[in-house]
């Protein structure tokens, strides 16, 4: 994911249409929820896990 984010930063930077702001937005967006709900999951399954010993 490091690599990627870097390469979305440089192509930001080349001064694309709007679209493509637009589209990438949403994709950071969409990647981001996905983050906070997966690691809300992982937290919860670790819980589980200490409680249960």
């Amino acid at each position: 994911m490091i690599f990627e984010w870097i390469n979305l930063g440089f192509n930001l930077a080349d001064g694309h249409p709007t679209s493509f702001y637009v589209v990438h937005g949403i994709l950071v967006a969409v990647n981001l929820v996905l983050a906070v709900v997966l690691g809300a999951i992982g937290l919860r399954a670790l819980r589980g896990l200490r409680e249960a010993r």
